[in-house]
């Protein structure tokens, strides 16, 4: 092992700069190895002057930097890329290109730290010889396999803290505050944020809602006299035989359909059938951007120093994860098997239901 690349895809997170930091550390003083720095997701395997040496001066001082210092990408699928051909776009399958440019660089292995389109393409880039080990980021804590993903921990606490300024907020004026967090498809972050944050319902995509029961909820506050309420909305909650709501579609070769709005959806409704003044925070981006917090720096750079250990002992198409306390490490073509869903009838959903939230249902 002498040279290794590493990249980041897909959306940010935080604590992606501590894997690139523990990876280029544990490469240079365990392994004698050099790193190459792959910039902005697959993008930098496809096109030219987009990778730069790492050394352990140049990661001085990103472990608690948000974001990448290597840039990402959500649309440099390379089995499906956007060119430009006689001023119009067509996707096309460059990934031979990505294995030659690999190859040219002459790295022995490749980290891709990504969620779970980035680490599909990983698994697929695999099949075609690619020696790759995958680490598994996103703040939705939606990939299989793995007990938690770093940046989700930063993401619920920065969700937690809004919370608990709009508690304050909600009860000077009697009002409904509804938040919209980000989780696509799972409902990973609503869950702990409405049970961390003190919330009094939480919808989550694993539960459609029944917004009636919701309204219910929030009048019988009232006549017991809490005057004020909180909502926790995961933006790919539905209600019952509804549909989740969709701020753009998807594009062949470009990132995947963007969620949201359901939070004015649900508060416009709350309004309605409570009569009562009702507030939708939508916190978007801020719950992927920020320093990360001390556990997920931790778990970046164990999975960072496993992850080199991984390629010494050429174990390559598995991604490292964490087994309760333990890192250990699974095939990628088992964590391409799915998403990492909410258990709804055991777990922190019992949790919350036994302490009073609601979850419309």
């Amino acid at each position: 092992m002498k040279k290794i690349g590493v990249l980041t895809g897909g959306g940010d997170c935080p604590g992606l700069n501590a894997v690139i930091r523990a990876v280029v550390k544990s490469a240079s003083a365990k392994y004698n190895c050099e790193v190459i720095g792959i910039e902005d997701g697959f993008d930098g395997l496809v096109l030219p002057n987009k990778t730069r040496n790492l050394t352990p001066w140049d990661i001085r001082g990103i472990l608690p930097l948000g974001g990448t210092v290597l840039g990402t990408s959500n649309r440099a699928n390379p089995f499906k890329y956007r060119v430009i051909v006689n001023d119009k776009t067509e996707v096309k399958d460059v990934s031979k290109e990505v294995i030659k440019n690999f190859q040219s660089l002459g790295l022995d292995a490749l980290v891709v730290i990504g969620g779970d389109g980035s680490l599909n393409i990983a698994h697929e880039l695999f099949k075609m010889g690619c020696p790759v080990v995958g680490v598994p980021k996103t703040i939705d804590n939606d990939i299989l396999a793995t007990d938690v993903t770093f940046g989700f921990n930063t993401a619920v606490q920065t969700a937690s803290e809004a919370l608990d300024r709009l508690h304050t907020t909600a009860e000077s004026h009697h009002r409904v505050m509804v938040v919209e967090v980000m989780g696509r498809y799972v409902g990973w972050i609503a869950l702990e944020t409405g049970i961390g944050g003190g919330a009094d319902a939480i919808l989550i995509p694993e539960i459609p809602f029944d917004i009636a029961k919701v309204c219910k909820k929030i009048i019988d506050r009232k006549k017991s006299g809490n005057r004020a309420s909180i909502v926790v909305v995961s933006e790919g909650a539905k209600p019952i035989g509804g549909e989740v709501s969709v701020l753009c579609a998807s594009e062949a070769g470009g990132s995947a359909e963007r969620l949201g709005g359901i939070g004015n959806k649900v508060g416009a409704d709350i309004g309605k059938y409570t009569d009562m003044e009702v507030r939708v925070t939508v916190l978007g981006h801020l719950q992927r951007g920020g320093s990360p917090c001390a556990f997920d720096r931790i778990l970046s750079t164990r999975f960072g120093v496993a992850a080199v250990d991984m390629i010494s002992n050429k174990r390559f198409g598995e991604m490292v994860c964490l087994k309760g306390q333990r890192i250990e490490s699974v095939s990628l073509n088992d964590v391409a098997k799915g998403q990492k869903r909410v258990p709804t009838e055991e777990g922190l959903v019992k949790t919350a239901e036994s302490i009073g939230i609601s979850f419309g249902r």
